[in-house]
């Protein structure tokens, strides 16, 4: 951290489970590198990645007299990482931040490019802002801690990099999911793959305004189900998992994919263990709940969503769609 220019003091935005697993090791690395440590603390879960917390951290860094060039440091998963990079973005109209991602799902996707934020009531990530990690420390070690669920959830995030942009990369999960999944050398090599493509359409499209919309393959209707589950129900992954089947099948419906591509998908997230429709949700969804949850979406234009829909393994489409485009069997929603 010091060669990248950051010095001075340096807070650590974790949550109380992580910090009572890393918190000492981190603040005692950050002591020797010559830095100044103070621990700010969030409540563990979806639901704190708000703007009552980042006022929370406000207090604190205002509290430690933290400077232009003194670093945050996010330890732990994506809300962490979310929450801790807006609060880097916004106070002092900017401070470096570094990434320490210590779940998978954080690994592979949200502590890669860029975006920070936090929820409102009405929906995921409705306030954020692009803002740039001086640097992000991947331990993976750090995933023995977690439990089967989280590490599948994980893995939803990895099997969308495949659909989108790796034809080659999805079949190595489709033959290795077993050994991912029992943390081994397979797992490594995904999260390599899955950071590979996400920095290569980050470079193309960093604050999307074309390409990089591509990643949010099953996130439209995955964020829909957070949002109207109150982010109590189902992990990130899982709801993802759920959005990115359904919009496989609403592809197939509108002939933009062959059945292999969409049973392959299906295929996949089952065998991962992950969630395929709404009906796995006890959370009694409506499908008004789900469609107002849509409707306030940042990807919304001119009263439409920009989906992005799967040609192939592999290759992906956009399509601008309204309420009525979404047939609810194909959604799995029950009532």
């Amino acid at each position: 951290m010091r060669e990248g220019g950051l010095s001075g003091k340096a807070a650590c935005i974790t949550n109380p489970i992580v910090g009572k697993l890393y918190g000492d090791r981190a603040f005692s690395s950050l002591s020797r590198a010559g830095f100044e440590p103070y621990r700010i603390d969030i409540p563990d879960g979806e639901e704190y990645k708000s703007l009552e917390w980042v006022s929370h951290i406000y207090d604190k860094l205002i509290e430690y007299r933290m400077e232009r060039q003194s670093p945050i440091v996010a330890l732990g998963g994506g809300v962490v990482g979310d929450i801790a990079g807006f609060a880097a973005a916004t106070y002092l109209r900017g401070i470096p931040y570094v990434q320490v991602p210590t779940t998978l799902l954080a690994q592979v996707d949200s502590s890669v490019g860029g975006k920070t934020g936090v929820n409102h009531p009405m929906g995921k990530n409705l306030i954020g802002s692009f803002y740039q990690p001086k640097m992000v420390l991947i331990d993976v070690d750090a995933l023995k801690t977690l439990e089967p669920r989280d590490i599948k959830a994980g893995l939803a995030e990895v099997i969308k990099y495949g659909i989108i942009r790796d034809s080659g990369f999805f079949a190595f999960l489709e033959s290795n999911y077993k050994d991912a999944l029992a943390l081994g050398d397979s797992l490594v090599y995904a999260i390599k793959v899955s950071c590979s493509i996400k920095a290569k359409v980050i470079e193309e499209d960093e604050t999307e305004t074309g390409v990089r919309a591509i990643l949010n393959f099953g996130h439209t209707l995955g964020h829909a189900i957070e949002a109207a589950t109150h982010y109590k129900e189902l992990r990130h992954g899982e709801a993802v998992a759920i959005g990115m089947a359904a919009a496989a099948r609403l592809s197939l419906k509108l002939g933009l994919c062959n059945k292999d591509v969409c049973q392959r998908i299906e295929g996949l997230l089952a065998k991962v263990g992950l969630p395929t429709k709404l009906s796995a949700v006890s959370y009694q969804l409506s499908a008004k709940d789900l469609f107002q949850a849509m409707e306030i979406d940042k990807k919304m234009t001119g009263g439409k969503i920009k989906f992005v829909m799967v040609e192939d393994i592999g290759r992906t489409t956009f399509r601008q769609l309204d309420r009525g485009d979404f047939p609810l069997d194909l959604l799995g929603i029950l009532n």
